[in-house]
């Protein structure tokens, strides 16, 4: 694949042990030739976790784009006049972000930057990672499956012994699933028996 000449909003929400698995493919992209344009919730931005602090992933984001990061609703907004992004990745997108996706809830840099991009009628690619994807997400998931212009990454269960209702997205296929959303097609299949 080469996604040279294309604008990627990327952005990332506060699924912390999901953000290294992100951040390799966010890199992979710039090396497939993508200009990334980064996207923090303010959770990513402002929280330190066992998982690595948030200098560490700010620091590696902006290093790694060349790019200043997108960290207020302010500054996401101009994203839809603008017209310049091609597709916006959310990856990790948490259960919280689905749920207001789902209902038009806008209060971080990532809700607002997803919505200024839908106004503009380009896709917009879910990789989620959630406890409670098979639970109170549930039908969050099928609200935005249902909804023009969202694509999902694929995704399973990943430890349904000790986290039966958690689901992830099997990270490594983001390249092939933005490569589908943007022919408007839905990579498939969804669903995988283990995510990676």
């Amino acid at each position: 694949m080469d996604f040279k000449e294309l604008n990627i909003g990327y952005c990332m929400c506060g699924s912390f042990c999901t953000l290294s698995n992100s951040l390799s493919q966010m890199k992979n992209l710039v090396e497939l030739g993508g200009k990334i344009i980064p996207i923090m919730s303010y959770s990513v931005l402002n929280t330190d976790t066992r998982f690595g602090t948030s200098e560490f992933f700010t620091n590696s984001v902006q290093e790694l784009t060349g790019q200043k990061i997108i960290s207020t609703i302010e500054d996401a907004e101009p994203i839809g006049p603008k017209n310049y992004i091609d597709i916006m990745v959310v990856a990790p997108c948490t259960g919280n972000t689905l749920a207001k996706l789902n209902h038009g809830i806008v209060d971080t840099p990532v809700l607002m930057a997803v919505k200024a991009h839908l106004r503009n009628n380009k896709p917009v690619l879910l990789a989620i990672a959630t406890n409670d994807a098979l639970s109170a997400n549930f039908e969050n998931i099928g609200g935005l499956m249902n909804k023009k212009n969202f694509y999902f990454v694929p995704f399973g269960q990943d430890d349904c012994i000790k986290k039966p209702k958690s689901m992830i997205a099997d990270f490594e296929k983001i390249p092939q699933a933005i490569n589908e959303a943007l022919k408007g097609h839905q990579i498939q299949p969804i669903l995988e028996n283990n995510a990676h």
